[in-house]
C-alpha cells in the first residue's frame, strides 16, 4: 500500500487498551479500513437500536429504577463516544478529499 504524504491518518472507531485512539495511514481500500467500516456501521446500528429503547422508555409510564436509568445512561455515554469518534474520522476524511478552495 502507497501512502500519499498529504493523507492524513483514519481515526480508527476503537481505542487502545489505554484508552487512547487508533489512526490507521491507508488508501482506504485495505482489510483494516474495511474492518474499521463494518465497527462503525455495527457502532451505529447499536446507538439507533439504544436511541428507539431510549424513545420506549420514555413513551412507557411504567416507573424506571435508579439502576435501569444508570444503565441506559451508561450505554448511552458509551453510544455517543462511538459516534463522536465516528463523526470525527469521517469529518477530517471529508475534509481531506475536499477540493482545495482557490481565490
Amino acid at each position: 500500500m502507497t501512502h500519499h504524504p498529504l493523507t492524513p491518518a483514519r481515526l480508527l472507531p476503537w481505542t487502545s487498551p489505554e484508552g487512547k485512539p487508533c489512526y490507521l495511514l491507508t488508501d482506504g481500500t485495505g482489510r483494516l479500513s474495511r474492518a474499521a467500516d463494518i465497527a462503525e456501521a455495527v457502532q451505529l446500528d447499536m446507538a439507533a437500536d439504544l436511541l428507539a429503547h431510549l424513545a420506549d422508555l420514555l413513551d412507557d409510564d411504567t416507573p424506571v429504577t435508579a439502576a435501569q436509568l444508570r444503565y441506559l445512561l451508561a450505554r448511552t455515554r458509551e453510544a455517543l463516544t462511538d459516534v463522536c469518534r465516528i463523526a470525527e474520522s469521517r469529518g477530517a476524511r471529508l475534509r481531506a478529499d475536499a477540493p482545495a478552495l482557490t481565490d
